[in-house]
């Protein structure tokens, strides 16, 4: 197998951000907490489910999408090297691939993800189905570790499923400036970003009637129990999505349902409460196709093409670094 593994990001590591990430998210005013402690074993479990549920449009939109726009991509990129952020398991990437495969330019694949074994398992399958590709897995953090993505002579990084959408505004602006210091000129970004709708389909998207996506909101709080050793009452919080129209995006919250302490004895820390106190736990910024292209042309990137599907509700947007 053609394959290489880095890793730069340990165990300890992730141990060290949770604990950085936890103490400042419930000590600060409001509290908050980042998104991506969503996702341990059962989490990642829970948002699969999440995406075949007929309220969550998001992923399937873009899957859609993606397959009807490969062979475009592919050409209009002419990449050698396929990078793709928060890879997971490099599902939606076999269109990609197999696009490009068609081309006969690419040679090498860089999945990165935060998780070894996600990434090992990918990695397992896709050296049997594409047995003649060079495959270069990167664990690491997407905000951190882009200076330790492997060079190339032509690459295109994909940053799919609308995850910049999570970044705030100086966030998104920081990535992408780090991203773009990273890219030689000439080397592209396929940035896929969820597109403004209407407010009751956005927020059905993160509120299911069954109920799915509120066990996947308080699962951070299982993550807490078991890694901090913290005491939430768990089912004595609700989940709350809301459209906030002044930022442009959706805020999952957990909602307290009575006054309560929580401690964290990981942490040696307390932290209170009151009734009806509302902790964010994830935003999903929807963005408008102009706004997408301002924040790439803000960051040294020019657009070349831009995808969308027939209802505006996902958008595609290959950029090549100035």
């Amino acid at each position: 197998m053609n394959a290489v593994l880095d890793i730069h990001l340990t165990d300890g590591d992730a141990d060290r951000a949770l604990r950085a990430d936890a103490r400042e998210g419930l000590t600060s005013r409001p509290k908050q907490l980042p998104p991506k402690w969503f996702y341990d074993a059962r989490g990642s479990a829970l948002f699969e489910k999440i995406t075949e549920l007929p309220e969550y449009y998001p992923t399937r939109t873009e899957a859609a999408l993606l397959e009807r726009s490969v062979d475009e991509i592919a050409v209009a990129s002419g990449a050698d090297t396929l990078v793709e952020l928060g890879s997971g398991s490099s599902s939606k990437t076999r269109l990609l691939l197999d696009a490009f495969g068609r081309t006969g330019t690419l040679r090498r694949y860089v999945p990165q993800d935060v998780s070894e074994s996600a990434l090992r398992l990918a990695m397992d399958a896709l050296a049997i189905e594409y047995p003649d590709l060079e495959l270069h897995g990167v664990v690491g953090d997407f905000t951190t570790h882009l200076d330790r993505l492997p060079r190339g002579d032509r690459r295109m990084v994909a940053f799919l499923g609308g995850t910049i959408g999570n970044l705030t505004r100086d966030e998104r602006y920081a990535f992408l400036a780090q991203l773009r210091a990273v890219l030689a000129p000439g080397e592209q970004l396929l940035l896929g970003t969820g597109l403004v709708i209407d407010d009751e389909v956005m927020v059905r998207a993160y509120d299911d009637a069954a109920g799915v996506t509120a066990e996947f909101n308080r699962n951070v709080l299982h993550v807490l129990n078991r890694e901090l050793r913290a005491d939430f009452d768990v089912d004595s919080f609700a989940h709350r999505a809301l459209w906030d129209a002044g930022n442009s995006w959706i805020e999952m919250r957990l909602v307290a349902q009575r006054a309560m302490s929580v401690h964290l004895a990981e942490l040696d820390l307390t932290v209170g409460f009151a009734e009806g106190e509302e902790m964010r736990t994830e935003i999903s910024t929807k963005f408008r196709p102009d706004g997408v292209q301002e924040a790439l042309e803000a960051t040294g990137y020019r657009v070349a093409h831009t995808w969308t599907d027939a209802e505006d509700r996902f958008a595609l947007t290959l950029a090549t670094a100035g």
